[in-house]
């Protein structure tokens, strides 16, 4: 019932772009930040891009000029539009909900995007 979901991950060509989605559900949605994070194999997870409820944002500077978070609270969604995409993009891609100084804390199952010639 209370769960995020992922979708929009997949293979794409350095220089390329795509557009992730996590669409929540079960959740009063303009009550929680979200997030965007990403795991490369024998890296820790990192925080990507962050939106607040009040539509503020903030982004890893390595993405920086190169990755958009936006929410559209209508639709229960939050986006992540990736251009210019390298190699180093390669990740499982997570959603983060994030409520009450994370006493309400849901994570998605991710998905993949390989950024590969």
């Amino acid at each position: 019932q209370v769960r995020v979901v992922e979708s929009g991950g997949g293979l794409v060509q350095p220089g390329g772009s795509l557009r992730l989605s996590c669409a929540a559900s079960g959740i009063i949605f303009t009550s929680y930040a979200m997030g965007w994070y990403r795991q490369a194999p024998g890296k820790q997870r990192e925080l990507v891009a962050a939106i607040t409820k009040g539509s503020s944002t903030n982004y890893a500077d390595s993405v920086k000029g190169r990755f958009t978070i936006s929410r559209d609270n209508a639709k229960n969604t939050v986006y992540l539009q990736m251009t210019g995409l390298k190699p180093e993009d390669t990740a499982v891609y997570s959603c983060n909900a994030k409520a009450h100084n994370g006493e309400f804390d849901i994570w998605g199952q991710g998905t993949q995007v390989t950024v590969s010639s």
